[in-house]
């Protein structure tokens, strides 16, 4: 991404605007709730910030860019730190170097527990610290309960910025401590500007952006994985064939994230209105009735609740796609 989107730009110059110690900034995902994140706290430690946030060209701002700032604590999953370049403390990067485990999905609690050290240290830099912890539902309860002293009794230099895409899983005593921003949903025509500026061409950019549901982020990183609006465009085709080759390069978390796209398409025009993700020539001629349509709604939610589980995805994504095959069929 080459450019700070403008609705983060502007949330950013909002939430400075305001005081407090910790911020939970939710809502659901791609509307930018790490480019948020990161902007607050690039603006907190920043040696020249203006209203509108960091200056982007201090020591401070470099330090952060290269992922090398002294006085920030990344609290994520491992696998989250390693996917965008942040590193791993020692002791971890070398368990997983020497194959003894692979990397956490969830925030450890030992993470936790040296981010509260962290907050006690006094700051490298004297403008302070801040932890980032995204996503903040990969937070068990004792993890949780870790970062509940340190919440309620910050040290004075520390601040916290919490980012997730399912705030109903957090421990209330959590969200209670924090200062709530629900991320704002951007114009239609702010989102396809900045895709185009992006460098997507501006039809690909309005189907991607129709196929993301109207979040922009979901929509440029479908765009950078070359999963584009054609290979959106023919899924209802392909699931209608059992095409299992078509959607040979999803995970079974991204398949079932389009399955219920698809399915809710299939039922609001079974119910007599306008599909939300797919043109409505994508769809099949001949409608599924509901009856058919709701279980598989409720085998995709269930489905959902072991995405992550160590299966055979390949075997995963023949069921669902077998699944997918038997409910558009069932016409009347």
């Amino acid at each position: 991404m080459t450019a700070t989107p403008p609705w983060i730009a502007q949330q950013t110059a909002h939430l400075l605007a305001q005081r407090g110690h910790a911020w939970l900034l939710q809502g659901p995902s791609g509307l930018g709730q790490l480019d948020l994140a990161l902007s607050l706290v690039r603006a907190w430690l920043c040696e020249s910030p203006s209203a509108q946030g960091a200056c982007g060209t201090c020591p401070s701002c470099h330090a952060l860019a290269v992922h090398t700032h002294a006085d920030v604590c990344m609290l994520m999953p491992e696998t989250t730190l390693l996917a965008l370049g942040w590193p791993l403390d020692e002791k971890a990067q070398k368990e997983i170097d020497d194959k003894k485990r692979k990397p956490s999905k969830d925030i450890r609690v030992e993470a936790m527990r040296e981010a509260v050290e962290f907050s006690q240290r006094t700051s490298a830099r004297g403008r302070g610290k801040a932890v980032l912890v995204f996503p903040a539902e990969r937070m068990n309860h004792v993890t949780a309960n870790a970062l509940l002293k340190t919440l309620e009794e910050p040290p004075g230099d520390v601040r916290f910025v919490l980012a997730t895409e399912a705030a109903h899983q957090l421990l209330p005593t959590i969200r209670s401590r924090c200062l709530v921003h629900t991320l704002h949903w951007p114009p239609a025509a702010d989102a396809l500007a900045w895709l185009e500026a992006q460098g997507v061409p501006a039809t690909e950019a309005e189907k991607l952006l129709r196929a993301s549901g109207g979040r922009p982020l979901d929509a440029w990183r479908d765009a950078q994985s070359g999963r584009g609006s054609e290979l959106w465009q023919n899924l209802p085709k392909a699931m209608w064939h059992g095409d299992t080759q078509w959607v040979k390069d999803f995970s079974p978390s991204e398949l079932l994230d389009a399955l219920q796209k698809l399915c809710h398409d299939l039922m609001v025009v079974s119910s007599g209105a306008e599909p939300r993700f797919f043109m409505r020539s994508d769809l099949p001629s001949q409608m599924p009735p509901l009856s058919a349509l709701s279980p598989w709604a409720k085998s995709l939610a269930q489905a959902r609740l072991s995405a992550e589980h160590p299966f055979n995805a390949g075997l995963m994504l023949e069921a669902l796609v077998s699944q997918a095959q038997t409910a558009m069929r069932h016409v009347h």
